[in-house]
Protein backbone atom coordinates (compact mmCIF):
# COMPACT_ATOMS: atom_id res chain seq x y z
CA UNK A 1 0.00 0.00 0.00
CA UNK A 2 1.52 3.43 -0.97
CA UNK A 3 2.24 5.79 1.78
CA UNK A 4 0.50 9.11 1.26
CA UNK A 5 1.87 12.27 2.34
CA UNK A 6 1.18 16.08 2.56
CA UNK A 7 1.07 18.09 -0.30
CA UNK A 8 4.51 20.14 -0.64
CA UNK A 9 2.22 22.44 -2.02
CA UNK A 10 -0.01 22.79 1.24
CA UNK A 11 0.20 26.44 2.88
CA UNK A 12 0.34 25.41 6.28
CA UNK A 13 3.75 23.09 5.31
CA UNK A 14 5.17 26.30 4.02
CA UNK A 15 4.73 28.30 7.10
CA UNK A 16 5.82 25.60 9.06
CA UNK A 17 8.78 25.22 7.57
CA UNK A 18 11.72 26.31 9.21
CA UNK A 19 14.18 28.14 6.60
CA UNK A 20 17.10 26.31 5.44
CA UNK A 21 20.36 27.41 8.11
CA UNK A 22 22.36 30.13 6.09
CA UNK A 23 19.46 31.69 4.85
CA UNK A 24 20.07 34.93 4.14
CA UNK A 25 16.98 38.13 3.81
CA UNK A 26 17.85 41.40 3.40
CA UNK A 27 14.80 44.19 3.54
CA UNK A 28 14.39 47.63 2.30
CA UNK A 29 12.76 50.83 4.16
CA UNK A 30 11.25 53.49 2.48
CA UNK A 31 12.35 56.81 4.42
CA UNK A 32 9.10 58.24 4.11
CA UNK A 33 6.57 57.40 7.10
CA UNK A 34 9.56 55.49 8.08
CA UNK A 35 8.08 54.60 11.47
CA UNK A 36 5.56 52.87 10.02
CA UNK A 37 8.08 51.15 7.75
CA UNK A 38 10.28 50.31 10.55
CA UNK A 39 7.85 48.94 12.82
CA UNK A 40 6.39 46.47 9.55
CA UNK A 41 10.06 45.60 9.14
CA UNK A 42 10.79 44.91 13.30
CA UNK A 43 7.38 42.74 13.08
CA UNK A 44 8.80 40.50 10.13
CA UNK A 45 12.45 40.43 11.14
CA UNK A 46 10.91 38.78 14.90
CA UNK A 47 8.86 36.57 12.60
CA UNK A 48 12.11 36.10 10.62
CA UNK A 49 13.95 34.25 13.54
CA UNK A 50 11.16 32.91 15.03
CA UNK A 51 11.44 30.97 11.80
CA UNK A 52 14.98 30.02 12.46
CA UNK A 53 17.00 32.80 10.25
CA UNK A 54 19.99 33.93 12.30
CA UNK A 55 20.31 37.29 13.88
CA UNK A 56 23.36 37.92 12.12
CA UNK A 57 21.89 37.00 8.36
CA UNK A 58 19.33 39.73 8.59
CA UNK A 59 20.46 42.88 6.14
CA UNK A 60 18.17 45.61 6.30
CA UNK A 61 18.74 49.16 3.80
CA UNK A 62 16.83 52.29 3.78
CA UNK A 63 15.30 54.01 0.78
CA UNK A 64 14.99 57.77 -0.07
CA UNK A 65 11.20 56.54 -1.06
CA UNK A 66 8.76 53.75 -2.16
CA UNK A 67 10.06 54.91 -5.87
CA UNK A 68 13.70 53.77 -5.12
CA UNK A 69 13.34 50.94 -2.99
CA UNK A 70 12.30 48.37 -6.22
CA UNK A 71 16.30 49.32 -7.85
CA UNK A 72 17.80 48.75 -4.46
CA UNK A 73 15.93 45.46 -3.79
CA UNK A 74 17.25 44.43 -7.31
CA UNK A 75 20.49 45.45 -6.53
CA UNK A 76 20.26 42.96 -3.11
CA UNK A 77 18.09 40.48 -5.01
CA UNK A 78 21.02 39.94 -7.90
CA UNK A 79 23.63 38.97 -4.63
CA UNK A 80 24.24 35.21 -4.35
CA UNK A 81 24.30 35.64 -0.60
CA UNK A 82 20.93 36.83 -0.42
CA UNK A 83 17.71 34.42 -0.13
CA UNK A 84 14.68 37.12 -0.10
CA UNK A 85 14.28 40.82 -0.58
CA UNK A 86 11.30 42.56 1.57
CA UNK A 87 10.02 45.87 1.01
CA UNK A 88 8.38 48.21 3.15
CA UNK A 89 7.00 51.65 2.82
CA UNK A 90 3.37 53.75 2.45
CA UNK A 91 2.35 55.05 -0.50
CA UNK A 92 -0.66 58.05 0.59
CA UNK A 93 -3.83 59.06 -1.13
CA UNK A 94 -3.48 62.84 -1.67
CA UNK A 95 -4.92 65.54 -3.58
CA UNK A 96 -3.65 64.51 -7.12
CA UNK A 97 -2.73 60.99 -8.75
CA UNK A 98 0.86 61.02 -7.66
CA UNK A 99 -0.24 58.03 -5.68
CA UNK A 100 -1.29 56.07 -7.92
CA UNK A 101 1.62 56.45 -10.51
CA UNK A 102 3.92 55.96 -7.91
CA UNK A 103 2.02 52.91 -6.40
CA UNK A 104 2.10 51.02 -10.08
CA UNK A 105 5.70 51.87 -10.93
CA UNK A 106 6.81 50.40 -7.29
CA UNK A 107 4.44 47.09 -6.99
CA UNK A 108 5.77 47.00 -10.82
CA UNK A 109 9.43 47.25 -10.35
CA UNK A 110 9.56 45.17 -7.60
CA UNK A 111 7.64 42.44 -9.03
CA UNK A 112 10.28 42.97 -12.01
CA UNK A 113 13.34 42.57 -9.62
CA UNK A 114 11.87 39.00 -8.31
CA UNK A 115 11.49 37.70 -11.81
CA UNK A 116 14.83 38.94 -13.20
CA UNK A 117 16.58 37.87 -10.38
CA UNK A 118 14.67 34.48 -9.60
CA UNK A 119 14.91 35.66 -5.85
CA UNK A 120 11.78 36.33 -3.92
CA UNK A 121 11.36 40.03 -3.76
CA UNK A 122 8.00 40.83 -1.42
CA UNK A 123 5.71 43.66 -1.38
CA UNK A 124 4.89 44.82 1.71
CA UNK A 125 4.07 48.49 0.44
CA UNK A 126 1.13 50.00 1.80
CA UNK A 127 -1.30 52.17 -0.56
CA UNK A 128 -3.98 53.37 2.13
CA UNK A 129 -6.27 56.64 1.76
CA UNK A 130 -5.70 57.67 5.53
CA UNK A 131 -2.52 57.17 7.37
CA UNK A 132 -4.84 55.56 10.11
CA UNK A 133 -5.37 53.18 7.70
CA UNK A 134 -1.89 52.49 7.12
CA UNK A 135 -1.46 52.31 11.25
CA UNK A 136 -4.45 49.45 11.14
CA UNK A 137 -2.65 47.34 8.27
CA UNK A 138 1.14 48.10 9.47
CA UNK A 139 1.16 47.18 13.33
CA UNK A 140 0.29 44.14 14.99
CA UNK A 141 -2.23 44.04 17.26
CA UNK A 142 -0.35 44.81 20.43
CA UNK A 143 0.68 47.77 18.93
CA UNK A 144 -3.15 48.86 17.97
CA UNK A 145 -3.04 47.90 14.70
CA UNK A 146 -4.76 44.97 13.23
CA UNK A 147 -3.24 43.37 9.77
CA UNK A 148 0.37 43.15 10.85
CA UNK A 149 1.87 43.25 7.52
CA UNK A 150 6.08 43.05 8.68
CA UNK A 151 4.59 39.36 9.72
CA UNK A 152 2.50 38.57 6.39
CA UNK A 153 5.37 39.22 4.16
CA UNK A 154 7.83 37.33 6.51
CA UNK A 155 5.61 33.95 5.84
CA UNK A 156 5.30 35.12 3.01
CA UNK A 157 9.18 35.15 2.34
CA UNK A 158 9.20 31.56 4.12
CA UNK A 159 6.63 30.16 2.28
CA UNK A 160 8.53 31.86 -1.04
CA UNK A 161 12.19 30.04 -0.37
CA UNK A 162 10.83 26.76 0.69
CA UNK A 163 8.32 26.24 -2.67
CA UNK A 164 11.21 28.00 -4.63
CA UNK A 165 13.26 24.56 -3.16
CA UNK A 166 10.57 22.13 -3.71
CA UNK A 167 10.01 23.29 -7.12
CA UNK A 168 13.58 22.76 -7.88
CA UNK A 169 13.54 19.63 -6.66
CA UNK A 170 10.70 18.16 -8.15
CA UNK A 171 10.89 16.50 -11.76
CA UNK A 172 13.44 17.58 -14.39
CA UNK A 173 15.36 20.36 -12.92
CA UNK A 174 15.99 22.47 -15.75
CA UNK A 175 18.06 26.01 -15.12
CA UNK A 176 16.01 28.36 -12.91
CA UNK A 177 14.95 31.38 -15.75
CA UNK A 178 13.58 28.28 -18.29
CA UNK A 179 16.62 28.47 -20.24
CA UNK A 180 18.34 25.60 -20.98
CA UNK A 181 22.24 25.35 -22.44
CA UNK A 182 21.23 23.17 -24.98
CA UNK A 183 20.78 24.77 -28.68
CA UNK A 184 17.20 25.48 -29.95
CA UNK A 185 17.14 23.45 -32.23
CA UNK A 186 17.93 20.66 -30.17
CA UNK A 187 14.99 20.96 -27.92
CA UNK A 188 12.71 21.41 -30.78
CA UNK A 189 13.61 18.44 -32.41
CA UNK A 190 12.88 16.03 -29.42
Amino acid sequence: MAQTRPSPNSAADARNAPLPPGTRIAAVVSTYHEELGAMMAASARHELEASGLSPDNYLELRAPGAFEMPLIARRLAVRDDIDAVLCFGLVLKGETSHDEHIATAVASGIMSAALQTDTPVLFGVLTCNTLEQAKARALSAEQGGAFDKGREVARAAVMAIDSLRMAGEIGINVNPAGFSSRPVASRVSR
